[in-house]
């Protein structure tokens, strides 16, 4: 099979992607072979609100570099039907003109459940195309436009779709998409709107924006080459322990942030407030990792009192219930249950005595679970 699947046989990749959305423990076997195998692909991902033409600016790129001879792989995120378990929406609903192209590998993913903009195995399904030989993957988010931003642990560049007159923009770029684009897209240019826009996108972040109106393939050229140009970040690895965020103590989040985000150009991605731990919070993603912004709910609080600067680690983990287990078997001191926290993640404090000095935070990759 794996044989197959390196040969690009389109049956075994197929078959795949299918073992592999469904966590099967034959596909846990074939990952670490695929990884290996991997790195060759240029993967895309292409997210931003709903209704900005995602998925026609995915079918237009596609087309494009088919033209150039190159082999392109499409992983379509979609909400999950709550009568099927599945896509929502149909691949070859949208994209009926590459059907018949063996060039072109298109697989619509349900999320499951998963909020944050991906499904649970889009990045391993990514690995598995790249494996197969496929020249160019895109990425197609699911299109909520505030919590999807695993696509920046999963794709080498990626492009945030806005449309002129939707009102989304801003509030997609004070939800941390901004953050994590390598470059905008405006498309439906020819609405108006459009160059206003592209004004406000210049003055809040420096990144390159390009016009397109996809339903009549204007733009799409000058955009695939600025895709294939760009600098390449180096997605995570699932089954990797990794970097989640630092927790630093501040007084104030509000007052912290005219250093965090004017001085050292950062930008808030999400605030909320964790009653359970008596915490105000705001994430600023750095990459892959973040900053984690922790201001005391009451002046009587440990966090409080124990005062402001790094307050802990927090690494995200592949395995979460084996990480516990051997933590409480080699008598490692977990100062809570597994429970939720920022963000919806389920996480777990280990007390510094068990690791040297540190507070360590595990959070659980919901990627593998």
């Amino acid at each position: 099979m794996i044989e197959r699947i390196l040969a690009g046989d389109l049956r075994a990749v197929a078959r795949a992607a299918t073992a592999i959305e469904n966590q099967t423990a034959q596909a846990r076997e074939w990952m670490p072979v695929l990884r290996e195998r991997a790195g060759r692909a240029l993967s895309i991902g292409i997210t931003g609100p709903p209704g900005a033409g995602k998925s026609t600016l995915v079918d237009r790129l596609a087309a494009h570099f088919r033209t150039q001879g190159k082999t392109v792989g499409i992983v379509a995120v979609d909400p999950t039907s709550p009568f099927t378990g599945g896509a929502i929406l149909g691949d070859r609903v949208r994209m009926q003109a590459h059907h018949d192209d063996p060039g072109v590998f298109i697989r619509s993913m349900a999320t499951r459940g998963s909020l944050g903009g991906l499904a649970r195995t889009t990045a391993d399904l990514v690995t598995l195309l790249d494996a197969s030989g496929r020249d160019v993957v895109l990425i197609e988010t699911v299109g909520v436009g505030q919590s999807e931003l695993d696509i920046a642990r999963a794709a080498q560049v990626i492009a945030v779709v806005l449309m002129p007159g939707m009102g989304d923009e801003v509030q997609a770029i004070k939800a941390g998409i901004l953050e994590i684009a390598d470059l905008f897209v405006i498309n439906k240019a020819d609405y108006p709107g459009a160059a206003q826009l592209e004004r406000d996108l210049h003055a809040y972040a420096d990144r390159p924006v390009f016009q397109t109106v996809a339903t009549e393939g204007t733009g799409i050229a000058e955009l695939a080459e600025a895709l294939a140009a760009a600098p390449r970040r180096v997605p995570a690895v699932p089954g990797h322990v990794t970097i989640d965020h630092l927790g630093v103590a501040v007084g104030s989040i509000d007052a912290a942030l005219a250093f965090w985000e004017k001085q050292v150009g950062l930008t808030v991605a999400h605030r909320e407030t964790v009653a359970q731990e008596g915490v105000h919070v705001a994430m600023l993603p750095t990459g892959e990792s973040r900053i984690e912004l922790l201001e005391a709910m009451r002046p009587d609080s440990p966090l409080a009192k124990r005062g402001p600067g790094l307050h802990h680690v927090a690494l995200r983990v592949p395995d979460f219930d084996a990480a516990l287990a051997r933590l409480r078997a080699a008598g490692a001191r977990l100062l809570n249950e597994p429970r939720q926290g920022a963000g919806g993640h389920t996480y777990v404090f280990i007390h510094p005595a068990s690791t040297g000095g540190v507070l360590l935070e595990l959070i659980k990759d919901e990627h593998k679970q």
